[in-house]
Order: C-alpha cells, then sequence, then structure tokens
C-alpha cells in the first residue's frame, strides 16, 4: 500500500478516534436525561453516523486493495474484512449490523429509537476502539 493510501485510511481512523472520544460524556448519560436533550441526542446520531461510515470507507479501500471487488452492501464489507483477516472474524461479525444502526440513522431517523442508539453508544466505544486496534496492526503489518 502506498504512503498516500496509509495516509488516507489513518485519517478516517483519527475521525473515528474523535468521534468516539466526543461520544464519552453521552455514554455516562441516564436514558431519560439523554432522551431529554434533543442536541445531545442529534450530536450523538451524527456522530456515530460518521464513525460508522468511516469504518466502511477503510472497509473498502482496504478490500479493493486487497484486490478483491467491493462487497454489494455495508454490513457484507465487514464481513469480508473478517474473512480477509484484516480484522477478526469475531469483530467482524460484531461490528456488521453496525452498518443497519448507521442507515436507520440515515434514512429512518424520524423513527429512531433513542434509548437504542444510546445503547450503541457503548456498544461503538468497545468495538471500534478494537477496530482501530487491529486496523493500526495490519497497517504495521503492510509495511
Amino acid at each position: 500500500m502506498s504512503p498516500e493510501e496509509v495516509e488516507v485510511v489513518r485519517r478516517k481512523l483519527a475521525t473515528i478516534v474523535g468521534d468516539l472520544k466526543a461520544l464519552e460524556p453521552i455514554g455516562v448519560m441516564g436514558k431519560e436525561d439523554y432522551i431529554e436533550d434533543l442536541y445531545k441526542r442529534k450530536a450523538t446520531e451524527r456522530l456515530l453516523q460518521e464513525l460508522i461510515e468511516a469504518a466502511i470507507d477503510i472497509n473498502i479501500h482496504l478490500i479493493l486493495e486487497a484486490g478483491y471487488t467491493a462487497p454489494d452492501d455495508y454490513y457484507e464489507s465487514f464481513v469480508k474484512m473478517g474473512e480477509l483477516g484484516i480484522i477478526s472474524s469475531d469483530l467482524a461479525d460484531k461490528l456488521a449490523p453496525s452498518a443497519g444502526l448507521r442507515n436507520r440513522l440515515v434514512h429512518e431517523y424520524d423513527m429512531l429509537d433513542h434509548a437504542v442508539v444510546l445503547k450503541a453508544v457503548a456498544t461503538a466505544e468497545e468495538m471500534f476502539s478494537k477496530y482501530v486496534k487491529e486496523i493500526n496492526d495490519h497497517l504495521s503489518k503492510e509495511k
């Protein structure tokens, strides 16, 4: 992978890390406080959407770099990353449903269950932190 391509991936990883950091205060909020605060809900939705999309961009970039065609959908992008050993299969299986959350955030924003979104923050903090580590490990091996 060229230094420029590595830089693209690292920039997307930085977005994920920044979004996870911004979500930290949300993860400790009580459900009622979260639901009542429109601005925190909207910020949370946008941060989750952005970090999931950054991961999907990384997935597609690395899959294409490995010589494969782009997956048919975002869910499959995580599955393929696990199949290729770029991230662990276990992590890939746990992250794949985040593609569905991304779609709900983008397309079904008027029907979101705010409690589900709040719960997704804790899941994102755990799973996407692992994702960042595994992608960084992969990039280190590529050198």
